[in-house]
């Protein structure tokens, strides 16, 4: 039997928004003396907006609170997904054959709903899905359920009927603490033995749909 959903993370799963996001952060950060590091990146990787402004309002006291700091983030953020923005063609294709064989695709994204519909739309993919969710719509991001269980309902589908595909350990954790079944890629070598027992050498529809018969 397919899946009832298939649930897709989007920056770092549909689209290589993640280095034009830090490429952002560190030209913001750069206005107050700050050099962004490889250890702010890893903290917040795959964390919604509340938790990565909490991180970089704490090394940097001079920060703007979150929707100042909003503002000078997302407009350069907003330029280079228009301009540089790069889909994952696996994942990409994935969606749009299952969405092909009737099998109802979302995204759950921790990303507040303003980015996540302009990487949506950078990348042509705004008519793509049949439901999303982003990060300030719920009341907890990943590794919080909140996301999946979020776009099940929307979706009017079983969480444990799901399949969900990410690309980091806190979606990972987000997925199975929604009770559903998980595939990972791995976009970094380095994060292979993070996202195991989870990871797939391959994304493809076939290997999705297969997911729940583990």
């Amino acid at each position: 039997m397919p899946p009832a959903a298939v649930i897709f993370d989007c920056d770092g799963t549909l689209v290589d928004s993640e280095p034009l996001a830090w490429r952002a952060w560190r030209d913001l950060l750069a206005g107050y003396g700050y050099e962004l590091l490889p250890e702010d990146i890893e903290l917040t990787r795959g964390r919604g907006w509340p938790e990565i402004h909490r991180h970089f309002a704490g090394v940097v006291p001079e920060l703007p609170e979150s929707a100042g700091a909003w503002e000078g983030f997302s407009g350069r953020l907003f330029a280079l997904l228009e301009a540089e923005l790069t889909p994952f063609d696996d994942a990409i294709g994935t969606a749009r054959e299952l969405h092909e064989q009737g099998v109802p695709v979302a995204v759950a994204s921790s990303s507040p709903r303003a980015r996540l519909d302009a990487t949506l739309r950078a990348a042509g993919l705004d008519e793509l899905f049949d439901v999303t969710v982003a990060g300030d719509e719920v009341e907890h991001g990943k590794p919080a359920p909140d996301l999946f269980l979020a776009a099940a309902e929307r979706l009017g589908v079983a969480p444990g009927d799901c399949v969900a595909v990410e690309d980091s350990p806190p979606g990972v954790a987000a997925a199975v603490a929604a009770g559903m079944t998980v595939v990972a890629v791995a976009r970094k070598p380095e994060h292979r033995a993070d996202l195991e027992p989870h990871l797939v050498d391959e994304l493809t529809a076939t290997v999705v749909e297969a997911a729940l018969a583990r």
